[in-house]
């Protein structure tokens, strides 16, 4: 089974906060049923901070197998990890400093030195923990890839008119938007597409024009060109979705 950002199974939740509960308990499903280590690649923005916290909460936290997981992050800002703007920081204020996940299961992606260098770096650590330097058809990289979406269409950090979009081999790239601060790391599309599943978490009026337009296959939005071996589902709440329907 391969699906991809047009054709993912959508379902439509009241609100951005039954949006975070759906994905904790999609999430906490999954990894209690998983057998051996369970890899999830993060997502920044509102929407996964709010599923991080309730991951966080007892209810969550006291089910969720924290000796089992490998978190990876989606992208990140190209700061120091205490930044304001850094993914890792947000999420370790979220989720990680509340929860007993070993510190050597948790992956931040460095931000040190040289970009290109860096990205190498946390390449060799995803071929660390997959035992190969090549992705395998049947064999994913991630058991999760958490997405956002953003309103110009990029996803992770794979923002339009960036060099990374045409990556085909690398799993870890560099980007620097023209549209937006910071240079990025970010995993690529092949990295993405090694996965068993892809989840958009998205809500907010906002998003509801470009929902619509990645789902009708825009060419020229990075998030229409998301695919996944496994299966790819959208969590949207009702604003969002827009005139998108379930199913």
């Amino acid at each position: 089974m391969s699906q991809d950002a047009c054709n993912g199974r959508v379902e439509i939740l009241a609100d951005a906060e039954a949006v975070a509960v759906a994905a904790a308990d999609f999430l906490t499903a999954q990894a209690v049923a998983k057998q051996g280590p369970f890899v999830i690649a993060l997502s920044g923005g509102s929407t996964p901070k709010r599923l991080y916290e309730i991951l966080a909460s007892s209810a969550y936290a006291s089910r969720f197998p924290w000796d089992r997981v490998q978190l990876f992050f989606g992208d990140e800002r190209f700061v120091p990890p205490g930044d304001e703007s850094s993914n890792y920081h947000m999420t370790n204020l979220a989720l990680l400093s509340k929860v007993p996940v070993p510190s050597a299961n948790v992956h931040r992606m460095p931000t040190d030195g040289d970009p290109a260098d860096a990205a190498a770096r946390y390449q060799r650590e995803l071929h660390t923990q997959y035992g190969a330097v090549t992705l395998e058809s049947g064999r994913p990289l991630f058991d999760v890839v958490l997405l956002g979406l953003g309103e110009n269409g990029h996803t992770a950090s794979l923002f339009p008119r960036t060099d990374i979009l045409q990556e085909t081999q690398a799993w870890v790239g560099t980007c620097v938007p023209d549209d937006a601060p910071h240079t990025r790391l970010s995993l690529t599309y092949p990295a993405i597409a090694s996965s068993r599943f892809v989840v958009f978490l998205v809500a907010g009026a906002g998003k509801a024009d470009v929902v619509k337009a990645v789902r009708g296959g825009d060419t020229d939005l990075p998030s229409t060109h998301i695919t996944t071996d496994g299966e790819l589902i959208w969590m949207l709440d009702k604003a969002a979705a827009g005139t998108v329907s379930n199913g």
